[in-house]
């Protein structure tokens, strides 16, 4: 034996059936009696679903108003005009009163919109820090290189959280109030802060880190808070559970949206006299308004939303549906009509 054949051998897999590629293997021969009624079978499936998904996007209600203050189109425009050009904008407040003529049926999810704003572009989305997020007092105090520029502040400090993600936070802030009758009061409208954020989020990826005798204030000694913001990362709310990197606001805005019109959610209307939803009524929104977004071309919209057991308004997965099974019926029909065909041809020559 030669050593070419020896080498050989020594590399040639194990005579065996898997090794060999002799198992047994099913070959399906998709005949026109298989393969039509699967296409038809399939578009009807894809129809119904598409119909039950479109009617139920069509029956939630929702309620919105642009108050990014656009000449002429409400009290939010004199707060527009007061940032304008200023960075950041200072403090405004304005107000959206709206009725309701029945009963907005709960429960009632309180979002808040945002376009022309592309939280996909790559330097943006990868300007964070995770570990730092994550707690860790090493992070903290050495921020990674792709939160530059806003990575250490301009007195070199390192600042927390880092990022333009964190820099660029939402700090609009609403309150709702419902007229009370007949003496024609407002009162306010409980709203659930809690619970915003996606679980994983809050309990998996975003953490404080140590406290220092008992004190977060401690812990982020020595950072500074991102450029754009008006207080620290630890004074985000006076709750302990909902502030620094656990805040559910922060938590929900770091988690980036894919396409440049997204919504986030702000707030659950479920608590006691609304459980059910909001009755009808009058209503005012007073809305802190801090975020611009007239620098971008961008618009803010307030929306109200109730939500079924597919979720939010989302029209566009029924209809995707509903071409899908069209398509299919579609490509059905054609190949039956060619099935037909060619099927009295062959049977004319073997006459």
């Amino acid at each position: 034996m030669t050593w070419s054949a020896t080498a050989r051998g020594a590399h040639q897999p194990d005579n065996t059936a898997f090794t060999q590629q002799r198992l047994p293997a099913w070959q399906p021969l998709l005949s026109a009696s298989i393969a039509l009624p699967l296409f038809f079978c399939a578009g009807l499936a894809f129809i119904g679903l598409g119909l039950g998904l479109y009617y139920s996007s069509n029956g939630i209600k929702e309620l919105e108003y642009d108050y990014t203050g656009d000449s002429g189109t409400g009290n939010c425009s004199v707060c527009a005009a007061a940032g304008q050009g200023r960075a950041p904008p200072p403090p405004c407040s304005c107000a959206w009163y709206f009725s309701l003529p029945e009963l907005f049926q709960g429960p009632v999810y309180l979002y808040y919109e945002l376009t022309n704003f592309y939280q996909n572009n790559r330097r943006y989305s990868v300007s964070r820090d995770d570990a730092q997020l994550s707690g860790l007092p090493s992070a903290l105090r050495h921020p990674v290189n792709e939160c530059a520029p806003y990575q250490l502040s301009a007195a070199g400090l390192p600042i927390a959280p880092c990022g333009a993600i964190a820099n660029s936070l939402f700090n609009d802030s609403f309150s709702l109030w419902h007229q009370r009758l007949p003496d024609g009061l407002y009162v306010e409208v409980p709203l659930d802060r809690s619970g915003i954020a996606w679980w994983t989020d809050y309990h998996v990826k975003f953490r404080n880190p140590p406290l220092v005798n008992g004190s977060l204030a401690l812990a982020f000694q020595g950072t500074a808070p991102p450029p754009n913001w008006r207080r620290p990362v630890y004074e985000l709310s006076p709750d302990p559970n909902n502030t620094g990197f656990i805040n559910q606001d922060f938590v929900v805005w770091m988690r980036t949206a894919a396409l440049p019109t997204f919504r986030k959610l702000y707030a659950r209307i479920r608590q006691g006299n609304y459980s059910a939803g909001l009755p009808r009524g009058a209503y005012r929104v007073n809305i802190t308004y801090n975020y611009p977004v007239r620098a971008f071309g961008g618009h803010k919209l307030l929306i109200f939303s109730s939500i079924s057991w597919m979720g939010g308004k989302n029209p566009f997965l029924g209809i995707a549906y509903l071409v899908v099974g069209s398509l299919c019926i579609l490509t059905g029909f054609v190949m039956l009509i060619v099935y037909i065909r060619y099927q009295d041809q062959e049977d004319d020559d073997e006459e």
